[in-house]
């Protein structure tokens, strides 16, 4: 009999009862897809899959401190569960004591749908979207313009218990909608994506709208060099910068002075102006639309989250008040060595304090720079400033007297998050946005369109 045959709360319970570790924290990921696949103005596959995941978590008292040992697997069955706690404790009683070992987390009331069975998805999610989709292939055929991509749903159902009496459950949803519009000949391509909760608040008519008018920019090339533009960011290109500077805050290394939040002489720049403008970039679990885990959930210890704060409170955070640097990301342990309050990462991203522009208005007011499309394959370059290298991608448009004329060649750029918020003249209306490189990890963000008077495409691309 398969684990999967029993309830994740029961599996949960089994585990933490098979535990003879000192702590044990036990994470039942229940998960489910349901996607969509087209090409050419055509769906070509569908798919739904189920799986679940469970992580163990033993710490193991010693007399040089308490060390962890963590082990996940799937498809675990009802065998496998015993070896499964006992392979735990075996690494972490072979481990030294862990540097973040802290009383796991105790006195949260439990969840009361803990023992509910798992939320899952399935086909059923396209009910509204994939015939919509169908008419935007036809209209697509029609204006002679081919459309590719995917649609994809997650929902991820967590039980999370401990050895200190924690019982708690999140339900996190997850949906992703890509789409790509060439031209027949391809040698013109535009791309729009879109997060999305349920399918509910995507529009494919829309979006193929969107980007019929891209493919005709797109009709005169204009061939640009290398240098320093003015540029139009939009929210997706926005997304992607912020996220990984998100990824780069941590605490302890700012205070290590390993980091751009590094404090020349010591220290870090908490209390330091990022921008003149008055934008707060801010994290919210219960944030509408974006609503993430309320409590700390993670699989791993590394420098911006412990195993042992499983199921620490989250509540809302503001990174940057009003362009003043507030808070950055930091576990019990980590800051109990730097100081700083502490501020676990929370799963959604959103920048906000600009004025109410559309990304069109801003085109309107641009007397010759560029606009972007998106953001891909981003590397960093230099930690100690966060510079970071990538390449434009489906479209770099060139905006004269407030009209995009034509489109120009795809560069690569080198820039660093912070440098470019300190430098942004104008922030547009926040809204919600994919980001397209980091997707596949972080998906749940609103961002409003930059305004860089001087963004460094620091060399030309060939791609598209």
């Amino acid at each position: 009999m398969s684990a999967r045959t029993n309830k994740p709360h029961e599996i949960v319970e089994r585990a933490l009862g098979l535990s003879r570790a000192d702590g044990c924290v036990v994470i039942a990921d229940e998960q489910s897809t349901a996607n969509l696949r087209w090409a050419g103005n055509a769906l070509t596959t569908n798919g739904v899959t189920r799986g679940r995941t469970l992580t163990v978590v033993a710490t193991v008292d010693g007399r040089e401190g308490t060390a962890s040992g963590v082990v996940s697997r799937s498809a675990v069955t009802a065998d496998e569960l015993e070896p499964l706690v006992r392979a735990a404790e075996a690494a972490a009683r072979g481990a030294s004591p862990a540097e973040d070992a802290q009383p796991l987390v105790e006195g949260v009331p439990a969840s009361p749908d803990f023992t509910d069975a798992p939320a899952e998805t399935s086909s059923a999610v396209f009910t509204d979207f994939a015939p919509a989709l169908g008419e935007a292939f036809a209209r697509a055929r029609a204006g002679g313009r081919e459309l590719y991509g995917f649609a994809n749903h997650e929902l991820v159902t967590s039980y999370l218990g401990t050895s200190t009496g924690l019982r708690l459950r999140h339900d996190q949803p997850n949906g992703t909608l890509e789409l790509n519009a060439k031209s027949p000949d391809r040698t013109r391509s535009a791309w729009a994506g879109r997060s999305t909760r349920d399918f509910k608040d995507v529009d494919p008519a829309a979006l193929d709208a969107e980007l019929a008018v891209r493919l005709g920019w797109a009709e005169r090339r204009v061939e640009l060099p290398a240098g320093r533009y003015e540029t139009l960011l939009p929210p997706t290109a926005v997304a992607d910068l912020l996220i990984y500077q998100m990824w780069s805050a941590a605490a302890r290394d700012a205070a290590e002075g390993r980091t751009v939040f590094s404090k020349p002489g010591g220290g870090t720049r908490v209390g330091d102006r990022l921008t003149e403008l008055p934008l707060t970039l801010r994290s919210d679990p219960h944030a509408a639309g974006l609503e993430s885990a309320p409590f700390v959930l993670t699989h791993s210890s590394g420098d911006d989250a412990s195993v042992f704060d499983n199921g620490l409170p989250l509540g809302a955070t503001e990174w940057m008040r009003e362009g003043e640097l507030k808070h950055l990301t930091s576990t019990r342990h980590s800051a109990d060595l730097t100081g700083l309050p502490v501020a676990p990462g929370i799963g959604n991203l959103i920048l906000d304090g600009g004025q109410d522009t559309s990304l069109e208005e801003m085109v309107a007011a641009t007397g010759r720079g560029l606009l972007l499309t998106c953001l891909w394959y981003i590397r960093e370059v230099d930690p100690a400033t966060l510079l970071l290298t990538g390449l434009t991608r489906d479209g770099v448009y060139l905006v004269e007297n407030g009209e995009v004329t034509g489109e120009v060649n795809n560069f690569r750029f080198n820039e660093s998050p912070v440098g470019l918020l300190g430098r942004a003249t104008e922030a547009g209306r926040t809204e919600k946005t994919l980001p397209r490189e980091w997707s596949d990890w972080f998906t749940r963000a609103a961002m409003p369109a930059l305004r860089v008077p001087d963004f460094n495409m620091s060399s030309v691309s060939q791609g598209v």
